[in-house]
């Protein structure tokens, strides 16, 4: 399904007050589309979405772009609280390893613990 949604997720739902099944895309979830079946309303889907990128190409605009389809450069920049920088500073000093290294650890930490 990758392949027919361009890297975006689909979700599928039954909708009780409709009596019909739903799919959007979990990123847009503004894209949606509603059939009998799971496999009508993923068809439905497809030719909204191919409806989608053909009017963002005729009006001059970028098709949007799944997250998964995009490069990262590994670069994330956030602002925080001067004392909780302090705080991890001296966290990473006390540890032997650069903030940075602290901080990635403990985001990917939080991340897989989730």
């Amino acid at each position: 399904m990758i392949d027919i949604f361009d890297g975006f997720t689909v979700n599928i739902l039954y909708d009780e007050n409709d009596k019909d099944f739903v799919a959007n895309f979990v990123e847009l979830p503004l894209v949606s589309a509603f059939g009998s079946t799971p496999d009508k309303a993923l068809q439905e889907l497809k030719m909204a979405w191919e409806g989608i990128k053909q009017s963002h190409i005729n009006q001059g605009e970028q098709v949007p772009t799944s997250p998964l389809k995009k490069s990262y450069s590994g670069q994330f920049n956030v602002r925080i609280d001067k004392r909780l920088h302090k705080a991890l500073a001296i966290e990473a000093c006390q540890a032997h390893v650069s903030l940075n290294a602290l901080v990635a650890q403990k985001l990917a930490n939080e991340s897989y613990s989730s």
